[in-house]
């Protein structure tokens, strides 16, 4: 009822930014392309708990975009489908499973998870410039493709030793002590590595709460909203220091996100979780096995 407005709105906003384009008919024909991107990458982010980043990393590798190109234009396209996707999500638990105990762990895993990976990244983006000793925890953006292969060669992995959990019948319904430790540790090494790779925490909580035998959808709606978090805490960084993001390719991948997000859920509802973690973990291992050096043919 209240989506068609809001959807409007967007579409208002959307044909303004692409009016004040110098040569709006020009940046439609060479970066209109995107938006099927951004639709791609943002289902499959909103459907798995991944982010986005899975995706657009290596597409814009193969375009040659430069590294901090990269991992700015990828948070900044984040910021649109995660945002749409969680608020997707929200909606759903608040109107199907508020009194779900299978659910009841969502908001106390977003207050475990979400300052403990803003920390992260905010750590591994200012920390260095702040305290020379921190230096490391930036990470070497020259090296992105490396990262990004092994970081998905081993989720891959993860998601694959994970899925005959998935067939469980019985699901945990509360955070043990066990959790409330670790959830913040993941979280936080998900953060830094967030910030070198623009995805990495939302894929190592949901596949931790997959692992300790909590409910498959909650966990990758938790997944989805940490993500949208820590995105927008990422964008800053990036909008001010680093000035990498490419507008023109945010200005249609964003809007292909927004899609992307808002259906997203429908997927997970519409396919069995075995089914969709095959899928995603063979998407991924190829994915990363492409950005090793042996494998990559740039």
């Amino acid at each position: 009822m209240f989506r068609k407005p809001w959807l409007c709105l967007l579409a208002i906003a959307w044909m303004g930014l692409l009016a004040t384009q110098t040569h709006p008919f020009s940046v439609v024909q060479s970066y209109g392309g995107f938006a099927f991107l951004g639709v791609v990458g943002a289902v499959f982010a909103n459907a798995t708990g991944a982010g986005g980043g899975v995706v657009f990393v290596p597409f814009f590798n193969q375009l040659g975009f430069a590294p901090a190109a990269i991992i700015a234009t990828s948070f900044a396209i984040q910021c649109c489908g995660m945002t749409a996707g969680a608020i997707t999500w929200w909606r759903y638990y608040r109107h199907q499973h508020v009194t779900n105990p299978q659910w009841k762990s969502l908001p106390s895993g977003l207050l475990l998870t979400v300052p403990a990976s803003l920390s992260g990244i905010w750590l591994a983006q200012y920390g260095g410039t702040t305290l020379p000793v921190l230096a490391a925890l930036k990470g070497n953006v020259d090296h992105l493709h490396l990262g990004f292969g092994v970081f998905s060669i081993v989720l891959a992995l993860a998601i694959f030793a994970s899925i005959p959990l998935l067939k469980r019948t019985h699901f945990r319904t509360f955070s043990g002590r066990c959790d409330t430790v670790c959830l913040p540790v993941v979280a936080f090494l998900g953060g830094i590595i967030t910030a070198w790779l623009s995805v990495g925490v939302g894929e190592m909580v949901a596949v931790y709460l997959i692992i300790r035998g909590f409910n498959v959808t909650m966990a990758i709606a938790l997944a989805v909203m940490l993500s949208a978090f820590s995105v927008w805490a990422a964008i800053a960084y990036h909008v001010l220091i680093s000035e990498a993001v490419v507008w023109q390719v945010v200005l249609f991948a964003g809007a292909g996100a927004i899609i992307g997000g808002i259906v997203a859920k429908r997927v997970v509802l519409a396919f069995s979780p075995v089914r969709l973690k095959m899928f995603f973990g063979a998407w991924v291992l190829i994915l990363g096995a492409s950005g090793l050096p042996v494998f990559n043919l740039n």
